[in-house]
């Protein structure tokens, strides 16, 4: 087997359908397999995946074990010479493992390959691709110095703009493939670490191997983010013991370093708490492409559209636009997202099979489903 799609769940129940849905059709003509581990999830993730998916592998977890232990439960039943982490919100393009396990990204030196992300509304994700946090990188991050020159910008590895593929120290373990022996000769995640640090410490295990990680630019991935990961206080306390976790593991303590995380997090945890709250979106105009006979009822005022082009967007005017995902593919609403990002433009996905529409309108956001019993 090629290819072992790993899914770690957690009280993502929606978003974990519309997932394995996209991972369905980007692994045809893969010889692969879907893994999902639920971390005792208190919604009905579990059922929903044994009614609606029965054919995949299904590990229900007594507790939540955290996101290393959970992953390196499913990959040590994966049987694919290849692993891909993947996180349940996400949506990948129909494209993205066969450009992945192209064969000429894979050298006696590669380590992980990751991928280019976007948030819900289109933007890029910069965490897709960064540099080793030392507590000199660390700093210029968490106190935003990288926005001011790219002398500062080794954190988001800012030497590699979004649209270049190339080395780069540090993947998200929102979606990285490596090879499953590599996984398991550097003994996987560290479960010692809960969260948030896992993704760095794995990459930086591979780099002490003497392999390389890359940043692939030519096929994206939604990470919806916010849906999984409130960003609040906790958050914020639990990113601080993480990157602790990390220096302390592979350098040596710093009493400088525990300072400026302390202070550093601390406003951090505020700056991201007021853009969670704070942010707010009116929606003018609801726009929905669909190829489909779609007699829609449950809103006053929907403009439909059949062909993307046949839509131009007004600056002025503040739009919700809502993707048939019947009628278009994955990667052409990922690629419409990506060229179409703007202040004024949300993203949402129709489900019809399951009646509802999903998305977030920023990575900040925790995500909305809206259920349609009106639709016909």
């Amino acid at each position: 087997m090629q290819l072992s799609v790993i899914i770690l769940n957690y009280n993502v129940r929606y978003f974990l359908e519309q997932c394995v849905l996209s991972v369905q059709k980007a692994l045809e003509g893969i010889d692969g397999e879907i893994i999902v581990i639920d971390n005792a999830s208190s919604d009905d993730s579990c059922e929903m995946m044994k009614t609606k998916f029965p054919h995949i592998k299904l590990i229900e977890n007594a507790a939540n074990l955290g996101f290393p232990k959970g992953n390196n439960i499913g990959v040590a039943q994966a049987k694919g010479d290849y692993v891909c982490i993947l996180n349940p919100d996400t949506v990948v393009a129909e494209d993205t493992f066969a450009k992945i396990l192209n064969t000429e990204n894979w050298t006696l030196n590669t380590g992980i390959i990751g991928c280019k992300l976007i948030d819900g509304a289109g933007n890029f994700l910069p965490e897709s691709k960064r540099g080793v946090p030392t507590p000199w990188v660390a700093f210029t991050k968490i106190f935003g110095l990288y926005k001011i020159s790219n002398y500062f910008g080794k954190y988001y590895a800012q030497h590699l703009s979004e649209n270049e593929s190339g080395k780069v120290d540090i993947l998200v373990g929102a979606f990285m493939v490596m090879k499953r022996d590599l996984y398991l000769e550097v003994g996987g995640f560290d479960e010692n670490c809960f969260m948030y640090s896992d993704d760095i410490d794995l990459s930086y295990l591979v780099l002490k191997t003497g392999k390389s990680n890359y940043y692939f630019h030519e096929t994206s991935v939604i990470h919806y983010k916010g849906e999984s990961t409130v960003r609040d206080g906790t958050y914020m306390k639990r990113f601080r013991e993480a990157m602790q976790f990390f220096y302390k593991k592979h350098f040596k303590k710093s009493w400088f370093f525990d300072v400026m995380m302390q202070v550093g997090s601390f406003v951090f945890s505020l700056l991201k708490k007021n853009q969670q709250k704070n942010r707010t979106f009116k929606t003018d105009e609801i726009v929905f492409f669909t190829k489909e006979d779609r007699n829609i009822k449950c809103f006053s005022a929907v403009i439909l559209y059949s062909k993307f082009e046949n839509f131009k967007i007004n600056p002025n005017i503040n739009y919700e636009i809502i993707f048939d995902t019947d009628s278009f593919s994955n990667k052409e609403i990922i690629d419409y997202m990506v060229k179409n990002r703007s202040k004024n433009v949300i993203f949402k996905n129709f489900l019809s099979d399951s009646n509802y529409i999903i998305g977030s309108n920023h990575s900040n956001d925790i995500g909305e489903v809206l259920f349609l019993s009106n639709f016909e």
